[in-house]
């Protein structure tokens, strides 16, 4: 007796289909699992015995082989508990072997049958639907899978249930797609008293999508003004929340409920490893810089990370994706991401304050900044300055717009640059901005022009810089709702990139 189910393997954010082939033949009592298999889908068989068991279906006292092909791939995870359950009850002619065959199926099975949710629902749901079968899964799980509109979803609590369901006895309803609401208690942004430079640069970071370095003595707000950043960003569009819920799904992020609207807001600790930040270790998974993708990715204490992992941040920065290559796996993961990085001006963070420095200055910041490579520095739209605040303005009312009204302009901004860039797939924002198409839209007036020139002759921008600077000046000129880029709207976008002194 031969059936067949059918399930995924992953490979980054890709699904490969698995093809589970059960036997069940005459000879000395046996259940194995061949086919790569790692030490989680080896230990299935015990689980989907115990499940059995539980609903007094016992195995016959035959060999049962279970293949899982294509058997050079390897298999990880637990989500193969429940395909081996369904071969299995095929080859036993207790489910009809068609149906189960026109089902691709994950989920981990617990002792007494009920199904636990796995990571990876919604790339199993997208390759389910390049097959054109339906997508059985664990119903903590249904939420997320079902976004994909393209495939029936089948959710359910129990292998008890999914056998009723195959039988015919009570047939499970399509799940439907989950979407979770944010926290209506968002930070605003005029809790920050003062630094309103820097809450200005966040608006046009948020605008274009411009990544940003802050340099400031501790307490000065840096902190405070990252964190009030996912307020002032409009929600993800239904094809961005699905590419994040991709990566998300992989590394287990999605609970019960469905999928998120609201951009991610990555800030690991300066102490992550390179495979925490880039990805990597068992399975190359992904890591903070593919979790933040069309999200946020701040970096608290910039210099304090160790250089090889901030030199590994140099090619996603430009390029979008990263790809992570390990003895047995090459895997590329989207990567689109806003940088914030924050930094004191020296270790002590008291460079700026003549009654505080300490006696190295200037050379202790030389020093410590200089941790932070030219190239990677180069990569950096804004640069701000956020210098002290008294104890004296804590007292007064709070400054400048609320989350809400600059939300608002970012918002118009980005509608404006999605609207300019309809026919280009691969660009969303002036951030990606590039060749022709740069010089199309980003091109000054003939003042503005021979501002930057000046500029660019006194300070020696590189050809990045000069880039930048023009993205930078598209982007204020959208919060200006001005369809030309103006000599004011140059002048500023130099002015954030010329502060931190003459490195391009």
């Amino acid at each position: 007796m031969l059936a067949r189910s059918y399930t995924v393997a992953f490979e980054g954010i890709e699904a490969r289909m698995v093809e589970v082939q059960c036997a069940v033949a005459p000879g000395m009592p046996y259940f194995g699992i061949v086919g790569l298999p790692d030490k989680a889908v080896s230990e299935a068989r015990e689980r989907v015995r115990a499940a059995l068991s539980a609903m007094s279906i016992a195995l016959p006292s035959r060999r049962i082989i279970m293949n899982l092909s294509p058997a050079d791939l390897p298999k990880e995870g637990s989500h193969f508990d429940l395909p081996i359950a369904l071969a299995l009850l095929a080859a036993l002619d207790i489910i009809p072997k068609d149906a189960v065959e026109a089902t691709v199926a994950l989920g981990e099975l617990s002792l007494d049958g009920r199904l636990i949710p796995v990571a990876g629902a919604l790339p199993a749901a997208m390759a389910a639907a390049e097959e054109d079968r339906a997508l059985l899964c664990p119903r903590a799980s249904g939420p997320e899978a079902a976004w994909v509109g393209a495939v029936q979803v089948l959710a359910a609590g129990s292998l008890d249930e999914v056998i009723r369901h195959y039988t015919g006895q009570s047939v499970l309803t399509p799940a439907e797609a989950g979407e979770v609401t944010g926290d209506p208690a968002r930070r605003d942004l005029r809790e920050v008293k003062g630094q309103e430079r820097a809450k200005r640069a966040l608006e046009i970071a948020a605008a274009g999508r411009h990544h940003m370095l802050m340099i400031g003595t501790p307490g000065s707000g840096k902190s405070m003004l990252a964190a009030r950043l996912p307020g002032i960003l409009p929600p993800l569009s239904a094809a961005e929340a699905l590419e994040t819920s991709m990566v998300h799904s992989l590394a287990g992020l999605i609970s019960e409920g469905g999928i998120s609207r609201a951009r991610p807001f990555r800030e690991p600790h300066h102490t992550a490893s390179m495979a925490a930040i880039v990805g990597g270790g068992k399975g190359a998974k992904p890591g903070e810089i593919s979790l933040a993708h069309n999200g946020v990715l701040f970096l608290d204490e910039f210099p304090e990370f160790a250089r090889p992992v901030l030199e590994t941040l140099r090619q996603p920065i430009e390029t979008g994706d990263v790809v992570v290559a390990r003895a047995n796996a090459h895997v590329r993961y989207p990567c689109r991401f806003l940088l914030i990085a924050a930094a004191n001006p020296c270790r002590c963070g008291y460079l700026t304050d003549p009654a505080r420095a300490c006696t190295k200055a200037p050379i202790c910041g030389e020093e410590y900044l200089g941790r932070i490579s030219g190239p990677l520095m180069d990569r950096f739209d804004l640069r701000v300055e956020a210098p002290p605040v008294a104890w004296q303005d804590l007292d007064l009312p709070p400054s400048g717009d609320s989350s809400a009204t600059v939300a608002a302009r970012v918002a118009a901004a980005r509608d404006r640059q999605t609207a300019r860039l309809a026919g280009h797939p691969k660009m969303r924002v002036n951030a990606d901005l590039e060749g022709a198409m740069l010089e199309q839209v980003a091109a000054p007036d003939e003042e503005g022009r021979a501002f930057l020139a000046r500029a660019a002759e006194r300070f020696g921008l590189t050809a990045r810089g000069y880039h930048r600077i023009l993205r930078v000046a598209r982007t204020i000129a959208d919060l200006d709702a001005s369809e030309t880029v103006r000599m004011p709207h140059v002048a500023e976008a130099v002015g954030y990139r010329l502060v931190m002194g003459p490195k391009g």
